[in-house]
Formats: C-alpha cells, sequence, structure tokens
C-alpha cells in the first residue's frame, strides 16, 4: 500500500479518540440535569433569542397553522424571518399536507429553482433525491434535524414537521456544502397535546399509502409524552409503467420535562424500501434529437418519440434501502438568558441496486429494417450496481446566551460538534445480461442471464472525522439596526481504502486527506418599521476534496487530494415585509456567488487542473402566508444569470451557462376555505429550459424545453374528525421533461394527468 500525502495534514483522529471526545462532551451536556432537578417551570428566553418554550403547545383542534412560520428551526438562527439577513425558506407541513407532496424531491418544488434536474451519465442513474439549487449538485448538503444524512435515497416527508431551506453558502452553519445553499428536515417530536390522525390515500398508477401520527401526554405534570408516526406505501408512478415505490416506515419519540427546565427527547426512524428503480426512456424524437449516427441511421432523424411510460429494464432490478437513525435531544435553560441545546445522532443506511440502464447511442440502436420502425431495437447491457452503506455518529453541542454590553443587546450562539462518517461501497460482479429490447415495445418480463449479483472481494472505503467550533453573535443596535457575525472552523480527516480487483487480483492503496477550513458570515440589518426590514450579506463556503467521499488516489483524476478546496463567496442584499398581523410575508433579494477553484479536464491532453471559475446571480421574490381570512398562499419566483468566468464551458451546445440550471423558475400554491367545510386550491409551477451537459454525444437534444404544470385540489370536512381530499395533477397533461442525463441519450418524463383521493381522520 502507497500512502499520498498531500500538503495537508494528515490523517491523526482515530474513531476511538473521537469517541472519547464525544463521550465527554456529552458527559458535560448532561451536568446541568441534576442542577435543574428541583426546579418546576422552564423559564422562557425573550422572544428576540428565537428559543420558544417547548411547554408551549398547539391547542388541540386548532385550525391549520397556515403557511407562514415564525423562524428556521435551527438554533444557530436567533431572529424571526422578517429579521434574518439572508434568503431562508421555511416549508411548513400544512403545505406539504395540502398538495399530497410524499417525498422530500416533491416538496421542494415550492421553493422556485430547486429540482431533480440531472439524470445522471455513463448508463448511471441517479438516484433518491438529486437535488441541485442554484446551479448546483446539493445533494451532500441535506440534514436532519441540523446533522448531516447521507446516502443517496429518497426521503418520505411522513415525519416532518417543516423544510428549512437555507438559500446561498451554509458554510458557517453546517461546514463543508454545496456552494449555494443546504436543505434541514425538521423531524415530529412528542409534545404535550393528546392529539391523533391518520391518513389513508389512493390514487393513480394503484397508489395505496396508510400514514398515523398518536401523540400521547404520559404525564403532564413531569412533562413525558409519548408519539408514534408511521407510514406504509405501495405505489406505482403515474408516468411510468414497471417503475414502484415499496416502503414503510415507523418513528417513536418520547420526551422528558416538557413543562421543566430540562427537555429530554428521545427519536428513532427506521424506513425500509424496497423499489424498482427507473433508468428513463431514450430521447428518440424529442426536439432537438437528430440521431447521434446520420451516416449509418439517418431514420433516426425522424423517428417519432417513444412512449413515456415504456420501461427499459426488467422486473427483476431492484433497490432495496434500510435506514436507521436514532438520536437524543437534550435542552436546558440555566436561566432566562442561558440555554444550553445537545444533539447525539448514530445513523445507517444501506442501499442495494440494480437497474438494468441503456445507452441510446447510435452502436447500441439497430434498425432491423430501416423502414420498419417496429423492428428497431435497443442494446441494454449496461447493468448498474450500487452496494454501498454510510454511518454517521455525531454530538453537538449549542450554548444560547443574551447579554448586554453598554447599549448593546447580544445574542451569542457559540458551538461545538464532533462528527465520525463512514462509507463502503462493494464492487459486484454476476450481474447477468439482457437481450436487446424492442425501441417502441420494450418487454421488462424478458429473463436475465447469469448468475446473480455477489461481491468481488473489491471496495471503496472512506472514514471522515471532524471536529468543529463556531461562534454566531448577534447585536442589536436600539429598535432598528441588527448586526449578525459567525465563524466556524472544521478540522477534517479522512482515511481513504481502495481495494480494486485487476486480473483477478486484489491490489489495495490507501491513503489521507486533512486540513482546517474556515467559514464566516457578516451581515447588516436595519428595520424601517417593526414588521420591515433591509439588509446586505456576504458568507463563504468550501467543500474540500475528499470530503463527501469521492476522493481519487489517481493523480489524473478530479477527485485528486492535492487540490485545494473549492470556495464560493455570496452577497447578497434584500428587503422583508410582513402583513397582516404578520400573517404574510413577502421577501426579495438579490445575490451573487461566485465560485473558484473548479476542477476540469482538458478536452485534448485529458490532464485536470484547478482553473475553473463560475458565477451565479439573481433576484428571487417571494410571498408566503395569509392574503385574507382563510385564504393561504406559497409563491416564489427566481431569475438567474450564470456563466463561467474562467474555465472550460460545460454545455452541449457551447452556450455560457451553467447546466442543469433552469434561468427562470416559479412556484405557486394557493388554497381557500368556504364555508360548510369546502377547501379549493391549485398551484402552477414553470420552468425554464435546461442546458445539459457534454461528453461527447452528437445528435441528441442539447436542452430540455420550459414548460408550465398545473394543479388543484379540493378537500371536503364531513365533521370535525373526519375529512376528504382530492388532489388532481397537471390538470393539461403537459408532457415534459423532468430531468436528463449527460448525454443527452434518456431522460425521465414528468408526471402526466393523475389524481389522488385521501382521508384524513383525527380521534
Amino acid at each position: 500500500m502507497q500512502a499520498i500525502n498531500s500538503r495537508k495534514h494528515s490523517h491523526s483522529h482515530s474513531h476511538s479518540r473521537l469517541q472519547v471526545q464525544m463521550s465527554a462532551a456529552l458527559a458535560t451536556m448532561l451536568l446541568p440535569l441534576a442542577a435543574g432537578a428541583a426546579e418546576t417551570t422552564a423559564p422562557a428566553f425573550d422572544d428576540a433569542a428565537g428559543a420558544v418554550p417547548m411547554a408551549k403547545v398547539e391547542v388541540a383542534g386548532k385550525s391549520e397553522g397556515g403557511f407562514l412560520a415564525e423562524r428556521p428551526s435551527s438554533p444557530k438562527y436567533t431572529e424571526k424571518l422578517v429579521d434574518t439577513a439572508q434568503s431562508v425558506q421555511v416549508i411548513r407541513k400544512e403545505l406539504i399536507e395540502q398538495q399530497g407532496a410524499l417525498t422530500l424531491t416533491e416538496a421542494l418544488r415550492n421553493t422556485p429553482g430547486v429540482g431533480a434536474f440531472f439524470l445522471g451519465e455513463n448508463g448511471n442513474t441517479t438516484t433518491g433525491d438529486a437535488i441541485f439549487m442554484r446551479g448546483f449538485d446539493t445533494s451532500g448538503s441535506i440534514f436532519v434535524d441540523g446533522v448531516r444524512d447521507v446516502g443517496s435515497i429518497s426521503r418520505d416527508v411522513f415525519n416532518l414537521e417543516q423544510i428549512d431551506v437555507v438559500k446561498g453558502p451554509a458554510g458557517t452553519d453546517n461546514g463543508r456544502g454545496a456552494p449555494t445553499g443546504s436543505v434541514n428536515l425538521v423531524s415530529k417530536k412528542a409534545r404535550l397535546d393528546d392529539v391523533s390522525s391518520a391518513s389513508a390515500t389512493v390514487g393513480s398508477a394503484s397508489q395505496k399509502r396508510v400514514t398515523a401520527d398518536v401523540n400521547r401526554v404520559l404525564d403532564e405534570e413531569r412533562g413525558i409524552a409519548l408519539r408514534l408516526n408511521a407510514m406504509a406505501q405501495d405505489a406505482g408512478r403515474p408516468a411510468r409503467d414497471v417503475v414502484n415505490d415499496k416502503r414503510w416506515a415507523v418513528a417513536p419519540s418520547i420526551a422528558f420535562g416538557l413543562n421543566g427546565p430540562t427537555r429530554v427527547i428521545l427519536d428513532y426512524l427506521h424506513v425500509k424500501q424496497d423499489n424498482i428503480p427507473d433508468g428513463g426512456v431514450p430521447t428518440v424524437g424529442l426536439p432537438g434529437y437528430t440521431s447521434p449516427d446520420r451516416t449509418n441511421k439517418p431514420e433516426l432523424s425522424g423517428a417519432a418519440p417513444v412512449d413515456p411510460k415504456n420501461f427499459y429494464g426488467s422486473n427483476s432490478d431492484y433497490d432495496k434501502v434500510k435506514a436507521d437513525m436514532a438520536t437524543v435531544r437534550v435542552e436546558h435553560d440555566f436561566s432566562p438568558r442561558l440555554r444550553l441545546h445537545n444533539i447525539s445522532r448514530y445513523g445507517r443506511t444501506s442501499q442495494d441496486y440494480l437497474l438494468s440502464a441503456f445507452l441510446a447511442s447510435g452502436a447500441n440502436l439497430t434498425l432491423v429494417n430501416p423502414a420498419d420502425p417496429s423492428t428497431w431495437t435497443l442494446v441494454r447491457n449496461t447493468r448498474t450496481v450500487k452496494d454501498q452503506e454510510n454511518r454517521i455518529l455525531t454530538n453537538q453541542t449549542a450554548l444560547t446566551s443574551q447579554f448586554d454590553t453598554g447599549s448593546l443587546r447580544h445574542t451569542l450562539v457559540t458551538g461545538i460538534e464532533f462528527t465520525s462518517e463512514k462509507q463502503v461501497t462493494h464492487g459486484l460482479t454476476g450481474l447477468g445480461t439482457l437481450p436487446a429490447a424492442n425501441l417502441y415495445r420494450p418487454d421488462a418480463g424478458v429473463p436475465v442471464t447469469g448468475l446473480a449479483p455477489r461481491r468481488t472481494g473489491a471496495y471503496n472505503q472512506g472514514e471522515i472525522d471532524t471536529q468543529s467550533l463556531y461562534a454566531f453573535d448577534t447585536i442589536k443596535f436600539g429598535e432598528q439596526w441588527i448586526v449578525n457575525a459567525g465563524l466556524r472552523a472544521d478540522h477534517y480527516s479522512g482515511d481513504y481504502t481502495v481495494v480494486a480487483l485487476t486480473n483477478n487480483v486484489l491490489v489495495p492503496t490507501h491513503f489521507t486527506v486533512g486540513d482546517t477550513v474556515v467559514n464566516g458570515k457578516l451581515s447588516v440589518l436595519y428595520k424601517p418599521t417593526a414588521n420591515s426590514s433591509v439588509y446586505a450579506m456576504a458568507a463563504s463556503s468550501k467543500q474540500p476534496p475528499g470530503s463527501n467521499f469521492t476522493v481519487s488516489g489517481n493523480a489524473n483524476s478530479a477527485q485528486n487530494p492535492i487540490y485545494d478546496p473549492q470556495e464560493t463567496l455570496t452577497t447578497e442584499v434584500g428587503g422583508k415585509l410582513d402583513l397582516f398581523w404578520g400573517k404574510l410575508g413577502l421577501t426579495a433579494a438579490l445575490f451573487r456567488s461566485e465560485v473558484k477553484n473548479e476542477v476540469e479536464q482538458d478536452p485534448v491532453d485529458l490532464t485536470w487542473s484547478q482553473s475553473g471559475r463560475k458565477r451565479v446571480q439573481g433576484v428571487e421574490l417571494g410571498a408566503t402566508g395569509e392574503l385574507a381570512r382563510n385564504w393561504m398562499v406559497s409563491a416564489g419566483y427566481l431569475y438567474l444569470d450564470t456563466n463561467v468566468e474562467a474555465g472550460r464551458l460545460l454545455t452541449a451546445n457551447g452556450e455560457n451557462q451553467l447546466t442543469y440550471t433552469p434561468k427562470q423558475s416559479f412556484t405557486l400554491w394557493t388554497s381557500y376555505q368556504l364555508p360548510m367545510g369546502l377547501k379549493i386550491g391549485g398551484g402552477a409551477r414553470f420552468s425554464d429550459k435546461l442546458l445539459r451537459g457534454t461528453d461527447g454525444a452528437v445528435g441528441t437534444p442539447a436542452y430540455t424545453e420550459s414548460y408550465w404544470v398545473f394543479d388543484a385540489m379540493a378537500s371536503y370536512a364531513i365533521n370535525r374528525n373526519v375529512d376528504l381530499r382530492l388532489n388532481v395533477y397537471n390538470l393539461a397533461d403537459e408532457r415534459y421533461v423532468a430531468s436528463i442525463n449527460k448525454s443527452g441519450y434518456r431522460y425521465n418524463p414528468g408526471t402526466p394527468r393523475s389524481a389522488s383521493l385521501t382521508a384524513n381522520v383525527r380521534f
């Protein structure tokens, strides 16, 4: 084995040492428990501190809470949204439920310009929540209750209270991450009221789904409560044949001391999925398609498009996911101005995946009889697999304090985090082969020849230990000025082992990476009135090589650890206004993100260098809340101007713009509560064209066309405990491309007109 040592620090922190550090932090966090045991009431922070006492709970039977949240969930954000100097959108569960959204990807449609636009490359298909935000892949910046959630899986929303979407660099908040934002999922927790509900849904593509949410107060005097969320689903997809999403999950939560100064909440989440994955359909016949082989197969240029429901894989394809997550949260109020927040988590996610994919290149398309398209065939010999496990162990401690220095009022958040992440991916063989499929009438039931997949002994394993320190100080000058300054330092050390199978011999390689990265954030906010603000903000983000398990020991590789971290600086100016007694929030922001140290390959000599620079700038507008009594709205518009300032252009048509990034996007959802228990609602989504990447493919679409999609909803309350909700999607039955692969050979079709009917019961 050969160690590759860069100018960065070597791997110096073992798991045992990390666990000792985490144990010490946990012990320190638990010290206040004894001190607070004799207290019977929980002192509450001032509203400005952002800490709402957990004893304050919603009243059972209260009318719908609306779409507008008061503040993000993270203790690092101490101010209300109107006084937060950054673009932050909170998607509440009320909005998610009205739309009948089931997955994170569906829920994020409420944020303009955010979506799963990239299908994959080299025959591979992206799995799970492959989210792009403001021009960059954000899949590695998804968090659950502030803890990074690794693994390329599809996340269900059954156990979520809200989703916090932070726009712009989140390096000061979370450490390493995507240049343009992060997504934090806020879990449901036990609370002090007896409320229970259940729902059952049937719909298009044989959709069947049930959920339950039961919360019970076990001891009101001691603040003990138990909550259980559960979900089961078996559903196809309206846009696709054969593809299936089958999963079940359970999420218990128990809380102690909810009405006292020391609150402890224990959560557990178990998810199991057994899906049939989707590899997309050929782009043959789509606008912009002119045949990858114009010389020998000119007939393809005038070919009809395939049926978007066609499935080109095998009935034996599978995507098996198992996820477990155990969490302990502890909060202690030392005084009305001093609070400790701690979260510890162990999470494990495994994915076993096989997809019979295809490359619809000219060589893989056979025109048996060029004059008879019914005889045309497509080779589907690209059997893509993934046998991967991710683990995370973390302890995060934050201390929030309020104090004055003269006439200045401070809210200071300081924290320390210890995180250990591990990923192992096994090599597989014995994948079998499939015969060519008829291009227009593929058969998924054709038997696969060959042995069942089995491990070869080859594997890639990475372990990343991170120790972090951060501080955020929010300073108020009188009633109109708020300054926020934040600084975070992350020391990471990665240990990688690559065992390759070469000529039937396992050849191991071992190397380490390590560095300390520092990020900062500074903002100034002015309040013309109590319910409005204007602000300016600057923040940074860094993404070191190897920090997302993508490092490579190959000297001629984009993932070589010798490279500097990718660096991003975002500046933003904006304004926020709350109307109608704080029930409607309006936002507007102008922003610019400049990303440097991009690694790119020379197309001639195929060498890699770190010379790329990209810029993303634009304007984002938003409106969330209540327009009038019983009239709710959530709307957003985003305009993006993106370009490559230095380096190689990435788009297939040579346009200077970032790939898989709509220039304009718009999202709207509104609902109105009518008399006699009837509620109606509807929404619209617009996405501009997407420019795909370039890898030498010719004859395939260089971009997807823009589209509008309209949805509708109607619900009726049969009585105070039962209501029915009908959702109809894509009313105009618009055909559109939801995502496209790098070569332009494959695409995922958008959902056609479809419907679901849900019965909600409260008891």
